[in-house]
């Protein structure tokens, strides 16, 4: 049996490391040609290597997301070098983490006004012109589909004012250019990864010694957190889906996928539930005593999150 994505061409921005290269990872293996980007043409080799292995084909191209003269420059050598194919753009690129991790434990005015464009450059920006490029490939084809890496950030308050924010206006990105891109056949979804075992995060937790309460939060789920490959698995499986613009425009968690797809993470662990009663009750600064006596099979309805979110 031919691999499910076999003949189609993807772009995943940030596939150095982290999501970005468990994404590229799991797209090479379901057949596809996959260009990656990062800043660093080392780092982008050794994934490039890794993910061929899987099967596929792996271009690395070093493009820096904030600059738009080499976003534009990527996506003219894909439509030169597929005759104007792009079937799948993820748009992952993020330099935040490491900011969010210098100015953890400080209020926004404790920080440098920098530290919105450290966050939502490279990020947010990027992501909307790699939207842009992306789009008008897509478009003239009538298919595509656009994933956009968010995460629970966007709907309550996490790490920072910069990084909430940014992930608000991700999800926002994806439901408002679903909405001018349907009538195309183009899709644009927004993808939430749990907790994820990323080496920067690794990386942090074992120099960092002190009590501080993110590290210390970190350190306490980082043995149940997803794998990178998770979120890979999740952008295949959305690929693959022939009814995949009946999902355009929609936040789409994780692990709401895996159970929809009915995947495992790559060590066989079922996919930590995120979004189950208890586990947003954990989160809660007024509810974090209930978590424990909610039954994991619990699951948030999605009208309740919309409606405790509600701004009006």
């Amino acid at each position: 049996m031919a691999p499910p994505m076999k003949g189609q061409v993807c772009v995943v921005t940030g596939a150095s490391r982290g999501i970005g290269r468990g994404i590229a990872l799991q797209l090479c293996q379901a057949g596809a040609t996959v260009y990656i980007t990062g800043r660093h043409l080392d780092t982008l080799q050794a994934t490039a290597q890794e993910a061929q292995a899987r099967g596929g084909r792996c271009v690395p191209v070093v493009c820096d997301s904030s600059q738009e003269s080499e976003v534009r420059s990527l996506f003219e050598q894909v439509n030169r070098e597929q005759h104007g194919r792009l079937d799948v753009l993820v748009n992952n690129a993020y330099a935040g983490v490491q900011p969010i991790l210098n100015c953890r434990n400080k209020a926004f005015w404790e920080c440098p006004a920098t530290y919105w464009d450290d966050v939502n450059n490279v990020g947010l920006r990027g992501h909307y012109l790699c939207s842009v490029y992306g789009a008008r490939m897509m478009v003239p084809a009538g298919r595509g589909l656009i994933v956009v890496i968010s995460s629970m950030g966007g709907l309550q308050y996490l790490f920072s004012v910069p990084y909430g924010v940014g992930k608000a206006a991700c999800d926002r990105l994806a439901a408002d250019c679903a909405h001018e891109l349907r009538r195309h056949g183009v899709s644009y979804v927004s993808l939430w990864p749990g907790m994820v075992q990323t080496e920067l995060v690794k990386e942090q937790m074992e120099k960092d010694s002190t009590n501080d309460a993110l590290i210390t939060q970190l350190q306490s789920q980082f043995s149940s957190a997803e794998s990178t490959e998770v979120s890979g698995k999740c952008v295949v499986a959305l690929a693959t889906d022939p009814n995949i613009l009946s999902l355009s425009g929609k936040v789409l968690p994780s692990c709401d996928l895996a159970r929809r797809y009915g995947f495992r993470d790559v060590d066989g662990r079922p996919v930590s539930d995120f979004m189950s009663m208890s586990s947003i009750c954990s989160r809660d600064s007024f509810l974090g005593w209930l978590a424990s006596y909610l039954p994991g099979f619990l699951r948030t309805p999605k009208w309740l999150i919309a409606i405790y979110t509600s701004k009006f």
